[in-house]
């Protein structure tokens, strides 16, 4: 029965999530498997990786072979590095503790390069709210001007047509001030008379 490491698919239309799998070569993509081994998920960045590495580790020995995705993240975990150490263990080419120690160094400084990226990542996305922040307060700005503008103009206009019609009411108004005081003149001769 040849065993192959591979990725069954999960999730719904467009956004897949994959268990890894030691599964039979003849069963079905997403049918039978022998054990499940860990879960890759693309969606985020960088991708979510949960691999079980003694179980894959266990599986390389017995002769399954992964496919090139699953050799891909078998690599990036680091259980080929451990499978190839373990031989070196058999061959007595080093001891369990040296394995280890190569093992767990390689590790801490995986983990350091994908917290850089992650780091990189958060970064540049800061940068890139900052950017669109700064663009919309450069928007807003300029909406004021205009605004203050319009407002200012339409102050002027105001101010305008209040000077007019002040101006003609003062006129209107001349005119029966007048008529009113010659009336009073006029009365005021009568009654002199």
């Amino acid at each position: 029965m040849p065993v192959k490491i591979r990725l069954q698919r999960h999730g719904k239309k467009g956004k897949p999530f994959y268990w890894i799998v030691a599964a039979d070569g003849r069963s079905k993509r997403d049918g039978r498997f022998l054990e499940k081994l860990g879960t890759y998920n693309p969606n985020v960045n960088p991708a979510s990786i949960d691999l079980n590495v003694d179980g894959a580790v266990k599986w390389l020995q017995n002769g399954a072979q992964p496919t090139d995705t699953a050799r891909a993240i078998l690599s990036y975990k680091g259980a080929l590095l451990k499978n190839h150490l373990a031989g070196g263990v058999k061959k007595g080419a080093l001891t369990e503790e040296q394995a280890e120690e190569k093992f767990q160094a390689w590790i801490s400084e995986k983990e350091g390069a994908v917290d850089a990226k992650k780091d990189e990542l958060a970064k540049a996305e800061a940068a890139a709210k900052a950017k669109a922040l700064a663009a919309e307060k450069e928007v807003n700005a300029k909406r004021e001007a205009e605004a203050a503008e319009v407002e200012a103009a339409a102050k002027a206009e105001e101010a305008a047509a209040e000077a007019e019609t002040t101006e003609e009411a003062e006129a209107t108004e001349a005119p029966e001030v007048e008529a009113a005081t010659e009336e009073v003149t006029e009365e005021a001769s009568n009654e002199q008379e």
